[in-house]
């Protein structure tokens, strides 16, 4: 820095300024290096296997769409009657004026479809499911003298909800209870929470939910789930996993996503009542923010009816049998299937660079699909993240099937010819 820029505020600042701008383009030159740069497309359409994808015709196996209601005419339609009742915004948070007639019909509406599996059940609807899950870990930690339990492959807002919470954070290994039993047998706090996923957001893995609640019950623990891959999906009538694994306990704090299956937005947690008025009086993430939009509210009535009705459950049939086409259908030689009966497929690759060759080829071929990099996943495990949908049909996924095992064989003949070489 010069002397004239040093007696000169105005100059001094501007280099500070550009100082930091350079610091932040740094970074992203290392990202890009390691093929860590991630990248927004713009889709043009509903969400639907077709779309319109930055000017481009693809079909996509990338969305969380599971059940096909994101653009259902019943849903818009509902949407529509919302907007018309209770306008586009709520004007305020829930404790103030935000709480709308449309949110509290959905909460009793939800509280009910949850009640086979949740004692004295009640449910409260966030805006996102981010957002519900830092709401239930912090105000469950209730002070310092908490421990909480949070699985490895949880979800960044469950890790960062245990983050945020102040309390004593240890991690177990995947699926691993012994080890958390040990921990929890080792614990000294007066409370303790134990959080996951119940299907597991990059594996498509389910968590043993019988054998995880027998454990917290048995040291007096919360058991926090997120089923934000399994409402809507699992179960016979679409409850999700406690329905699919037929548990219940005074334990269970439920959260479920209603933006994924449920094909609109928000989510709900769902529990005995006086949790619920816990969260009402001390989640911070719910006090304070905006309510969502009633309209969202008022069209997930719709979205309830259909999947706990008849062509909810045609849907998910039809999805399962979608699942196992792929399945069956894999035949790889140098990637790996990863073992899931959910609607998320990964396919293993390994390396960065070759994920981005390979997901860049399928989208030439007009297949959209998930290319998940470290720090989504562990560094070495890149892969392409399949998801499923009931909206999909058995010729589409049949051509994905062939596009993979394809450009598999590819890559294991350049492999041969390397080691020859």
């Amino acid at each position: 820095m010069t002397d004239g820029s040093k007696n000169n505020p105005g100059i001094r600042i501007a280099t500070q300024r550009k100082s930091l701008i350079q610091g932040l383009q740094q970074e992203l030159a290392v990202l890009d290096q390691k093929h860590l740069l991630r990248q927004r497309r713009t889709v043009e359409t509903p969400s639907a296997p077709n779309m319109k994808v930055d000017g481009r015709d693809l079909l996509a196996f990338c969305s969380n769409d599971y059940l096909g209601l994101a653009a259902h005419p019943k849903l818009a339609e509902a949407m529509q009657e919302g907007a018309a009742l209770y306008g586009v915004g709520s004007g305020a948070s829930h404790l103030i004026s935000g709480h709308s007639r449309a949110h509290a019909v959905l909460e009793e509406r939800l509280a009910e479809f949850v009640s086979p599996h949740i004692d004295n059940a009640r449910a409260l609807y966030f805006c996102t499911g981010y957002m519900a899950n830092l709401a239930v870990i912090t105000a469950l930690a209730i002070n310092k003298d908490t421990t909480v339990f949070s699985e490895a492959l949880n979800h960044a807002s469950l890790i960062d909800g245990a983050r945020l919470s102040r309390a004593t954070v240890q991690v177990f290994p995947h699926r691993d209870y012994t080890a958390l039993e040990r921990m929890l047998q080792q614990c000294k706090t007066k409370h303790r929470v134990v959080v996951t996923d119940s299907v597991f957001s990059m594996d498509g893995n389910i968590a043993e939910l019988g054998a995880l609640l027998a454990i917290c019950e048995r040291y007096d623990a919360w058991l926090i789930v997120d089923d934000a891959h399994g409402f809507g999906v699992l179960g016979q009538h679409g409850r999700g996993v406690l329905e699919h694994l037929n548990i219940k306990s005074p334990n269970l704090v439920y959260m479920g996503t209603l933006g994924k299956a449920a094909g609109v937005g928000g989510a709900f947690v769902a529990a005995d009542a006086t949790v619920i008025e816990w969260l009402v009086q001390r989640a911070r993430s719910y006090i304070y923010t905006t309510a969502a939009a009633p309209a969202l509210a008022h069209a997930l009535l719709t979205s309830i009816d259909i999947i706990a009705g008849e062509e909810g459950q045609q849907r998910r049939a039809h999805l399962q049998k979608l699942i196992g086409l792929f399945r069956d259908g894999l035949h790889l030689q140098v990637w790996q299937g990863m073992p899931s009966d959910t609607a998320i497929q990964p396919v293993l690759i390994g390396d960065n660079a070759a994920m981005l060759r390979v997901a860049g080829n399928l989208m030439d071929q007009g297949l959209w699909v998930g290319a998940i990099r470290p720090p989504t996943v562990p560094v070495g495990t890149a892969r392409l993240r399949v998801t499923l949908s009931a909206a999909h049909t058995e010729i589409q996924v049949l051509q994905l099937v062939q596009a993979i095992n394809r450009l598999d064989q590819m890559s294991y003949v350049a492999q041969c010819f390397a080691e020859v070489a």
